[in-house]
């Protein structure tokens, strides 16, 4: 169950709201997204051309608010709108589709749709060490995602299936990317990114795989091709990462029911972060939300970015 609280002044209230948002990302107290200055800054008295939030920075001459530089820079949506939007994506284990947040917000499609890309980039996670490591277990497997023939629209193509790679620390993280096939050497350019080599490594019995366990301090199988999704003694199985891959189809099948591949690596990214702060590692909604938009800081995404042109394409639910 969501722990939103409707009633919660940030999402009826434009200066709670904003108080929320710089309380999140300047938790030491304003600074100059421009220059770096935390000192000579000081607030602009609201007036008739003057925003509320509005900032000036004396070390640059610059002017900013909580949302420059980040993925709300430049929107015209009110920040009570951008924080429902925040804890609505970071609460739905399914994800939230764009006419979703379009009916539960109020707001037009395309804003929408332009708000959900934003988030998901704030949902990004920063570069950090190798998941794994002595003594932990890492699955690692691959599936393919995409919509369903019976779910597309008249005289539309039927979309296209895309591989996607996920490695899974077992009792701990994942990460989740869109690759362009599922053979040896392109999954092995993932594991080294991402995988510590002092792991024990846990896949399927794929031709794929059984070349990677070399690189690993251990490297079990179970034979899916027999039937077989864990082995007599229980101790080798890829089930955590089949367990992601069925949330992460869920909400592509029910909630998006297609998802383009110029924009997948996003969804992976989204699944991935709600994966990797989820109740079970005692992370709770409005944590979630929190951390997410702490993560929009640096973030700055135009619409042409994301591709304009597919904004009433990428998604298809109703």
């Amino acid at each position: 169950m969501s722990d939103i609280n409707l009633t919660n002044p940030i999402f009826h209230d434009e200066d709670k709201a904003r108080e929320h948002f710089e309380k999140l990302g300047w938790p030491d107290g304003p600074f100059c997204p421009h220059c770096g200055e935390t000192e000579k800054v000081y607030r602009i008295k609201p007036g008739k051309n003057i925003r509320p939030g509005l900032l000036h920075c004396n070390s640059c001459d610059g002017a900013f608010t909580i949302t420059t530089g980040g993925v709300m820079e430049s929107s015209h949506l009110p920040l009570t709108k951008w924080a429902l939007g925040f804890h609505l994506m970071a609460s739905s284990k399914k994800g939230v589709s764009a006419k979703q947040l379009q009916r539960q917000l109020g707001i037009g499609y395309r804003a929408a749709w332009f708000m959900a890309h934003r988030i998901r980039t704030a949902m990004t996670p920063a570069k950090g060490g190798k998941l794994g490591g002595e003594g932990k277990v890492l699955e690692s497997d691959e599936t393919f995602v995409g919509g369903k023939a019976k779910n597309a629209h008249a005289r539309k193509p039927i979309p296209k299936k895309h591989a996607v790679h996920a490695l899974v620390e077992r009792g701990g993280k994942a990460t989740a990317k869109h690759v362009a096939d599922v053979s040896a050497k392109t999954l092995w350019e993932v594991l080294e990114k991402q995988a510590d080599a002092k792991s024990a490594l846990h896949t399927d019995d794929s031709l794929a795989n059984l070349s990677l366990g070399r690189h690993f301090a251990e490297h079990r199988t179970v034979a899916h091709t027999l039937g077989e999704y864990v082995t007599e003694d229980w101790l080798a199985h890829t089930n955590t990462a089949e367990a992601f891959f069925a949330i992460f189809k869920r909400g592509v099948m029910g909630s998006f029911h297609s998802v383009s591949e110029q924009h997948l690596q996003r969804y992976c990214d989204e699944f991935a972060f709600r994966w990797n702060t989820r109740s079970s590692l005692g992370i709770e909604d409005t944590e979630r939300a929190s951390l997410a938009i702490k993560g929009a800081a640096g973030k700055r995404l135009t619409y042409k970015a994301t591709g304009s042109s597919e904004a009433a394409d990428n998604e298809t639910s109703a």
